[in-house]
């Protein structure tokens, strides 16, 4: 599974390197508005400072960079643009009826998405990337004094510093309410990141692990008009993890408090 990970990078910086819209900015000055929540429709960008700033310890629940294919709302004629959004890190599923009453779906198995409904009609069309510098993963060891397991935790990177791309979902929801009323101001796009079966020397650490979206792959991915190739939700190919740096790292990540470089910092 993937339930933290770091992202350093700006929307701005990361919009230029990839060629992309940046469509995230700051709230207004004031602004009472919640993670997630745009003042646009559900096809515009969302607006949360927590996706501008760099977070080492991000957490379900947090408003986080995605990249999108998307039209111009209204326009569903044009070319798809590349555009970062910010997005709430747990997908809602349409039928919600209160955000945060139900499960928190941060992850999604790439084996079984078309079958489960909360992420069938996602996949379909709304299919994101999620940026990461790296991922952190527990690994469980012997029972401790209090009988329950030791978890010791790890932070997987890429070995050259570059930064990750992740598979995932998204989907955009707002009260019942709104709907009825057809006010557009109130939708909540939120995000999963799709898991698939670790590979290489990550099964070391956790049977699952994020699916990695190598870069010529990201047309086809990220296509609203056309559904997705089953062969992009495989595990990533042994030579790609070969590249990814395993290290074990401080216990101070498990408070989603602690938040920093020196998070990053293997044991010595």
């Amino acid at each position: 599974m993937c339930g933290r990970y770091a992202v350093t990078t700006d929307p701005a910086k990361l919009a230029a390197e990839i060629d992309a819209r940046n469509e995230i900015d700051p709230p207004p000055s004031g602004s009472s508005r919640s993670a997630g929540e745009s003042s646009r429709s559900a096809d515009e960008s969302s607006r949360s400072p927590s996706a501008v700033e760099g977070n080492f310890n991000v957490a379900p629940t947090t408003t986080v960079m995605t990249v999108v294919d998307r039209h111009e709302h209204g326009v569903p004629d044009d070319i798809a643009a590349r555009r970062i959004r910010a997005m709430r890190w747990g997908l809602v599923p349409s039928w919600t009826k209160e955000l945060g009453k139900g499960p928190l779906l941060i992850n999604a198995r790439a084996e079984s998405l078309a079958e489960k409904p909360a992420f069938r009609t996602s996949l379909k069309g709304k299919r994101c990337l999620v940026p990461m510098d790296g991922w952190y993963e527990w690994r469980k060891g012997p029972a401790g004094a209090d009988g329950k397991p030791t978890k010791t935790p790890f932070f997987m990177s890429p070995e050259d510093g570059t930064r990750l791309f992740m598979g995932g979902l998204w989907a955009a929801w707002r009260p019942a309410e709104a709907r009825a009323a057809g006010d557009d101001s109130a939708w909540v796009s939120s995000m999963t990141i799709i898991t698939t079966d670790a590979v290489g020397a990550l099964r070391d650490v956790h049977d699952r692990m994020p699916l990695i979206m190598p870069f010529e792959f990201w047309d086809a991915w990220l296509d609203p008009d056309s559904p997705a190739d089953p062969a992009l939700l495989r595990p990533p190919s042994a030579d790609l993890v070969d590249r990814i740096s395993v290290r074990e790292v401080s216990p101070l990540v498990n408070r989603v408090s602690n938040n920093g470089p020196e998070l990053l910092d293997p044991v010595s």
